[in-house]
């Protein structure tokens, strides 16, 4: 059956004033760019959640622009509400914008409030209010994230690991010169180094190492004098990344004794996902180790040459531990950022079992200030 003509034209009217009510109401937003491009496009990006907002993802409204002489690119109808402006340069139009193989943009950018930041950006640096019927001017100026040779930062950190061991609550603590690189491919965090081989975006695979430090002193205990000091090594392996729906990510290494110190090795699969509060960034995290004979034995048996009466000898087999962490990173300023990470170990009955083990967890963590560059 058709429809009146009357009743089509008040449908129309209906949707016309609906829309010309939303259009009055809303906001407008210029941005003035201090330095625009001559090719390429020009992307405005608004975002309204500090969580999307730090990982460059989901962003309440995006439009392209082609590069114009007077360097005034205009958002009309935008509700009224609290955003966080990214502006960046579509140097070969792809439709996106370009990252390191970390997940850094790698084409000029820029941010409202005129922020700068060198890691991860803070939504609160960045945020700006948008009133009903108001018009909003923001001057931005574009420039290159990783600058021209990536962003170096050095500091000095902690790593540390309590004791598991009996009669001992001490622990092990080691100050380390602090030493962050983000490139292109190259990421240096602390006692930790990757370099990416294939892959972008939602799936990379990358070289992987890190330090481990020496578990115990044989002088920390009784129950440990005589074993012998245990070494510090590096491990270094492979690590698997892929980004999830909702802003998950999930890992999957494996590294080994590079040094062979200890010998063995040990594989990690976890998931985790960032959060932003102020200048505060939280990534909780929870995984899942396994420990090859070699290594898990070197931390927690005892060798029959080193058992004593009150001390008999134990070997362990290879192993799985479970840990729940917490990943922060505080922006001091634009310079000087703080990174850290505690997590909690838990053992099972393998290691729990050992005759110099009384505890059925650790807690570990890095702490480090650095000035980036």
């Amino acid at each position: 059956m058709k429809m009146p003509s009357a009743l089509i034209l008040c449908a129309a009217m209906s949707t016309l004033l609906s829309l010309s009510s939303r259009f009055a109401t809303a906001a407008e937003l210029t941005v003035q760019l201090e330095n625009s491009p001559v090719s390429g496009a020009v992307v405005l990006v608004l975002f309204s959640s500090a969580n999307t907002f730090g990982d460059l993802r989901d962003p309440a409204r995006l439009e392209t622009y082609t590069p114009d002489e007077s360097n005034r690119y205009v958002m009309r109808g935008i509700p009224a509400g609290e955003y966080a402006l990214l502006v960046y340069h579509d140097e070969n139009k792809n439709g996106e914008i370009d990252r390191s193989f970390i997940g850094i943009p790698t084409e000029p950018s820029g941010f409202s409030n005129n922020y700068r930041p060198k890691g991860p950006p803070s939504y609160s640096r960045a945020v700006f209010n948008l009133q009903q019927e108001e018009q909003v001017e923001l001057i931005v100026s574009l420039y290159q994230p990783l600058g021209k040779r990536g962003r170096l930062g050095v500091g000095v950190g902690a790593i540390g690991r309590s004791s598991p061991y009996r009669d001992y609550d001490g622990g092990v603590t080691q100050v380390i010169p602090a030493i962050t690189y983000n490139g292109e491919r190259l990421q240096i965090l602390g006692p930790n180094v990757s370099f990416g081989l294939i892959g972008t975006g939602k799936l990379r695979l990358a070289a992987a190492g890190t330090y481990r430090p020496g578990v115990y002193d044989e002088d920390d205990s009784d129950y440990l004098s005589g074993m012998g000091d245990r070494d510090s090594t590096f491990m270094a392996g492979l690590a698997l990344r892929s980004e999830l729906p909702m802003g998950f990510d999930a890992a999957l290494s494996y590294q080994h004794d590079l040094l062979d110190r200890i010998g063995g090795g040990e594989a990690r699969i976890s998931i985790d996902k960032s959060f932003q509060f102020r200048s505060f960034r939280l990534s909780p995290e929870i995984g899942v180790n396994w420990l090859a004979q070699d290594l898990a034995d070197y931390d927690f048996g005892v060798p029959r040459d080193k058992a004593t009466a009150g001390r008999p000898a134990y070997r362990v087999d290879s192993v799985f531990t479970a840990d729940v962490g917490l990943g922060i990173q505080y922006e001091i300023t634009t310079d000087w950022l703080l990174v850290a990470n505690v997590a909690v170990e838990f053992f099972d009955n393998e290691i729990t079992d050992s005759p110099i083990v009384d505890e059925d967890y650790v807690i570990k963590g890095f702490l480090a200030v650095n000035y980036v560059f």
